[in-house]
């Protein structure tokens, strides 16, 4: 037997319709946004990911990298940004110098330990905005991604944001966090080193039990802030209470990429069975992201949603979605003759919108029975001798118990009645 890869996991038929119900519902809210949906390859040139300048974890360790048969260094993407980005700046979405609006939905890849809520193949959706450094955008974004959790009826969760500052400012509180730090560099965490020297705020991130005491009394970010920084994020705050949006604010958290600026935040779960990984969704500003890619020097912001996670805390807070629809109707047969007459009348149906089947394992009348009822059909449509011989049907409701016999000429007519088509 060949399993699945270790990682990844299949989606079977009996959790589908969460799946379905969740990318209908992102797409009809983010279109109320005025959000328009690109798709973008899985794939890219790996110098897209692999920067100079970018130093986490997902794009130094947990890209599956590999080249094609051209000898191309390409990459699986592990986050959706850049690679939308990538799009922005090759097809020139920039060139009416208007605000460009973007959602996605898709799978990213990474080669990370898998645990509860991480895995090596998962699914992202997200937004972002291109064009403006109005504060009231990062109010949208983040009133954006606080909307898709209140609105699927989830209350254990918190919302938690920050600013990085502006590049000076990040640069002048980067400096005061390395002079610091280092007296500590012996007793920090083996990657905590590693961050000292390309990515010192991501030490900040750390959730090693001694690195969270020595960065207990580091720094506070806060202090390092622009006058301009400080307007903008205490306008942004300003905006969310006025919004009657919670949220607290916490000075260390710092997002996982290196592209991050001014404005982060994250949603994370509160439910204490959800696990380690709690963070739904996180986000924040990239405004040399662009830039730094190859286009102009434009200002961006986004966020990005783990579907993995959003689902869980769907099931653990036991949240009721509307599932898949059922049968309209099930034929029931007892001979070659009479299967062969319901598969004529199910076309029909189905040209007329119905859902409907029937069984194709000659099984006996009680077994077709039994998987009508499991298929949650709403009427039985029963073909027997006596039926074929008055050009007639028995239907029967499966709810009401009820039962009649119908005219096969009447009988789309009479369903439609029925269920209300």
């Amino acid at each position: 037997m060949i399993n699945k890869v270790k990682g990844t996991y299949d989606l079977l038929p009996s959790d589908i319709y969460i799946w379905q119900y969740l990318e209908k519902f992102i797409k009809e809210l983010y279109q109320k946004y005025n959000y328009k949906e690109i798709r973008t390859p899985i794939f890219e040139y790996s110098n897209l990911f692999h920067r100079d300048n970018e130093h986490s974890d997902m794009v130094t360790k947990e890209t599956y990298n590999f080249k094609d048969k051209g000898n191309r260094d390409l990459t699986l993407r592990p986050e959706g940004t850049a690679g939308v980005l990538r799009s922005y700046i090759e097809n020139k979405l920039y060139a009416n110098n208007r605000l460009v609006k973007l959602f996605y939905i898709g799978p990213n890849f990474r080669y990370e330990r898998p645990q509860k809520g991480r895995f090596r193949q998962f699914m992202q959706f997200g937004v972002e905005t291109l064009g403006s450094n109005d504060y009231l955008i990062d109010v949208e974004i983040i009133k954006l991604a606080f909307e898709t959790v209140k609105q699927l009826g989830l209350k254990q969760y918190i919302l938690k944001i920050n600013t990085l500052g502006d590049k000076q400012s990040k640069t002048n509180f980067e400096k005061a966090l390395v002079n610091y730090l280092t007296p500590f560099y012996n007793e920090l965490s083996f990657d905590s080193k590693e961050r000292l020297t390309k990515n010192p705020l991501r030490i900040l991130d750390s959730k090693d039990p001694n690195d969270l005491k020595i960065i207990k009394n580091a720094p506070s970010l806060k202090d390092y802030l622009s006058d301009k920084s400080k307007e903008s994020f205490e306008n942004i705050t300003k905006m969310l209470t006025s919004l009657k949006i919670d949220y607290e604010i916490d000075y260390k958290l710092v997002r996982g990429l290196d592209y991050y600026s001014d404005t982060v935040f994250e949603i994370l779960s509160t439910n204490p069975n959800f696990g380690s990984q709690t963070a739904l969704v996180g986000g924040g500003r990239y405004n040399s992201l662009v830039k730094e890619l190859g286009g102009p020097e434009i200002p961006g912001i986004g966020f990005a949603f783990g579907m993995e996670r959003l689902v869980e805390s769907i099931k653990l807070e036991e949240i009721s979605l509307p599932k898949e629809k059922t049968l309209d109707a099930y034929f029931i047969t007892f001979d070659p003759k009479t299967k062969k007459e319901a598969f004529k009348l199910q076309a029909l149906l189905r040209d007329n919108g119905f859902i409907t089947d029937l069984n194709y394992l000659n099984s006996s009348f009680k077994s077709q029975l039994k998987e009508a009822l499991s298929e949650e059909a709403k009427y039985l449509i029963i073909i027997g001798e006596d039926e074929l011989n008055e050009n007639k049907v028995t239907v029967k409701d499966t709810k009401l118990e009820t039962q009649e016999k119908v005219k096969i000429d009447n009988l789309v007519s009479y369903l439609k009645e029925k269920l209300n088509v």
